[in-house]
């Protein structure tokens, strides 16, 4: 498929609270809530943990989705950070009871704690303030001096309506009760990493007519007490996390200048830190992929493509990790169109190894198709979904080859091994003839029955127990692909690694969608 002016572009998504959809001709990745991009995007999908971005319009444009965002119109609390600060995992419930009833200047504590203690007065906010400490008079008088500073930021924010005053009542007043630790203890990494909190859930309940404090004052304050916490506590993964976050949104203010590209690149290596210190986190994951595409909108274009594929790779490897983050399956989807688009724009296309822009937009088809399929809801999906239904090799979700054996013999020489077609839907897998290819888009015969005088392969989705890539001596060379069924594994041999990812994620999202339930919404796009 070649570009033209039918097509939008497909922006980077920003962390998984970043940036916001634009211009309607293009293609934006989601995750953070998105903040406004002078070029067009794909919508932006989002759930409770990550800011929404606004619906994007029904256009030729693809925005980015940040996983703690969630749309207006779906209201959900699943990803948090995603988006700017508002969703902002807490490091509270990671201590244990026993650290809680530890020194009161090491205690973390809940909303409604700080809430009953609000309601009931805070008469004794200053007890205890006499109590000896090993510090000296100077570095006390200094860290009173920092506190003071932070509070009259915090002080000065005023909430968008009643909701938000309110809320900005139990900030402040928490914020009190970690100045009140820090001044006994400077050392107390909680104490500094939930008054970080606080201070960035302030930044998002600045009322915008507002002049005093600026939004962005009050994250770069948040970052500093996120930079002392993970100095006293170098493994802290969920400080990293939430500073690269702040300093996410601290970037997207600043648009597309040398200034928001260093930005971007500390928030990267944050969420890398975050990583490393929890590789199980999908979000930290996507917010990395949203940040590496931010980041890929700005820098010189020889380091763009290097860049973008990077952002692939995590946007990936959050998808392995869950397989039905849709925020993750969406924006891989948003930023393979912007590669799309940017290869056909300058015929980037010279190595025939390399991955066509027409077998870019099919594979960004068929993350948006997924995406829309797990939460048919969300109208950014619905709005992204129109611009790429047609890319996908309909009435099917993925057609290619693959290299298999003889039916009932999959141990026969590798000479008996033949490349073949094969199509995915929502009914499952099956080797097909370039006639059926175009008349049917039901797998309606079983393994072993025969087209065209020969039998053919045909694995059912719901006879799928895992499916995994496969290194055997006994398949030909090549990427091994195995897919274990209720019945015994399946191999077949994909093109090329490139190619085996594209199989594993596709029918993985297949599994995915019939185990929740979904797999009618997908033949509806497919076969409408």
């Amino acid at each position: 498929m070649s570009s033209n002016s039918e097509h939008s572009e497909l922006q980077n998504g920003t962390p998984e609270p970043e940036s916001e959809p634009e211009a309607a001709a293009a293609v934006a990745v989601a995750a953070e809530p998105p903040a406004a991009d002078p070029d067009p995007q794909l919508p932006d999908p989002s759930d409770a943990e990550v800011q929404q971005p606004p619906d994007a319009a029904i256009s030729g444009e693809v925005q980015s989705v940040d996983a703690d965002e969630a749309p207006n119109s779906v209201p959900e609390a699943e990803i948090s950070d995603e988006s700017s600060g508002a969703a902002v995992q807490s490091n509270q419930e990671a201590e244990g009871d026993s650290k809680l009833a530890a020194a009161e200047g090491n205690r973390t504590f809940t909303m409604r704690e700080l809430l009953n203690e609000l309601k009931n007065g805070d008469a004794n906010d200053n007890d205890g303030r006499e109590v000896d400490t090993p510090r000296s008079l100077a570095n006390s008088e200094q860290q009173i001096e920092q506190n003071n500073a932070a509070m009259e930021l915090i002080n000065s924010v005023t909430g968008l309506d009643e909701e938000g005053r309110s809320r900005q009542r139990i900030l402040t007043f928490a914020a009190k009760r970690y100045a009140t630790a820090l001044e006994r203890n400077p050392d107390d990494y909680d104490a500094l990493y939930n008054w970080a909190l606080v201070l960035q859930e302030s930044a998002d309940n600045v009322n915008p007519e507002s002049s005093s404090p600026s939004k962005d004052a009050l994250l770069e304050e948040a970052c500093r007490k996120y930079e002392e916490a993970t100095r006293l506590c170098p493994t802290l993964n969920d400080a990293y996390y939430n500073w690269a976050i702040a300093i996410s949104d601290r970037a997207k203010m600043r648009g597309r200048t040398k200034e928001a590209e260093e930005l971007w690149k500390q928030a990267t290596k944050n969420y890398e830190k975050a990583v490393q210190l929890n590789w199980n986190s999908p979000q930290a994951l996507n917010n990395w992929g949203l940040a590496l595409q931010e980041l890929s909108a700005i820098v010189p274009a020889r380091e763009k493509q290097t860049i973008v594929k990077t952002a692939i790779g995590k946007f990936r490897s959050a998808i392995q990790l869950q397989f039905d983050f849709h925020r993750a399956i969406y924006n891989l989807g948003t930023v393979l169109y912007g590669l799309a688009e940017d290869i056909s724009r300058t015929g980037g296309h010279v190595n025939p190894k390399d991955v066509s822009p027409d077998e870019l937009y099919s594979q960004s088809a068929i993350y948006i198709a997924a995406a829309h399929a797990l939460k048919p809801n969300y109208s950014v999906y619905t709005s992204a979904l129109k611009l790429v239904r047609s890319m996908l090799p309909l009435p099917y979700l993925k057609v290619g080859y693959l290299t298999a054996p003889p039916i009932g013999n999959p141990v026969a020489p590798h000479s008996d091994w033949k490349r073949s077609q094969f199509a995915l839907n929502q009914e499952g897998l099956q080797q097909i003839s370039f006639e059926q290819r175009h008349s049917s888009a039901s797998l309606s015969s079983k393994s072993g029955d025969m087209q065209n005088g020969k039998a053919a392969i045909r694995i059912d989705v719901p006879d799928i127990v895992s499916i995994s890539a496969c290194a055997d001596l006994t398949l030909p060379p090549g990427a091994g692909l195995c897919i274990d069924t209720i019945s015994g594994p399946i191999f077949l041999v994909a093109e090329s690694w490139e190619s085996l990812d594209g199989w594993l994620d596709a029918i993985r999202l297949v599994y995915t969608i019939f185990a929740r339930g979904k797999s009618d919404v997908l033949a509806g796009i497919i076969i409408a």
